[in-house]
């Protein structure tokens, strides 16, 4: 079985290499190059992956372009900063081709030195608990590697492009009644620098597009 990883990339040229050499067997990489300024397209495309432009800014955008372009029945998701090792896409992936699950996310445990700042690692949990209380779904953390059938998340409609997306996810597919589960990920040191958790302005710009996202789905349960 093959499975296309979808990687939403702004300027990781210093990850990449790292990154896509990591890859394991079976898992194909889409980087979707969001406006990037340094080499990053080129070299993915060196490294072997496919090259997606993806013009439109925003984390959703360039996600829903990678998965628009994947073509493989299971896709997974992650990011292109090296914060996560390719290499444990098959513990996110494995209950999904089992059937056993419908959505999983990898749950991020600091390792190596690790720097998760305590207002993104608030965040996070303060967004995760939420998550248990209004949906059910067992989750600690709304982690960026995850894995799904790429049908059934096209089906679900995720419209938000900006930093909600893995949110909505999240939400609507509890609210389809998908089976949701976790599996614990590495997470290791940013190489490069971080521009969403490594700020708190880029945190609060996370945070306000997932308030938005939570606010429209209580307006509608």
């Amino acid at each position: 079985m093959e499975i296309d990883v979808v990687l939403p990339c702004l300027d990781e040229e210093a990850a990449l290499p790292w990154v896509l050499a990591r890859m394991p067997r079976g898992f194909r990489a889409i980087v979707v190059d969001n406006g990037s300024t340094d080499a990053s397209a080129r070299i993915a495309a060196e490294h072997g992956a496919r090259v997606v432009y993806e013009p439109r800014r925003g984390l959703g955008a360039a996600c829903h372009a990678g998965l628009i372009a994947a073509t493989t029945d299971i896709v997974c998701f992650m990011d292109a900063d090296a914060t996560l090792d390719p290499e444990q896409l098959p513990r996110v992936a494995a209950p999904i081709v089992a059937g056993e699950a419908d959505l999983v996310l990898g749950r991020r445990v600091p390792h190596l030195g690790a720097a998760w700042p305590v207002h993104a690692r608030l965040g996070n949990a303060v967004l995760a608990g939420r998550l248990r209380r209004t949906t059910g779904a067992p989750l600690h953390d709304l982690g960026p590697m995850r894995a799904c059938r790429r049908a059934e998340l096209l089906a679900l409609g995720v419209a938000d492009r900006r930093f909600g997306y893995p949110l909505e996810m999240v939400l609507r597919a509890a609210a389809a009644g998908w089976r949701i589960g976790e599996a614990e990920v590495d997470y290791l040191p940013r190489v490069g620098h971080s521009k969403v958790t490594g700020t708190v302005r880029g945190t609060l710009r996370a945070m306000g597009d997932m308030r938005r996202v939570m606010a429209g789905r209580d307006s509608v349960s």
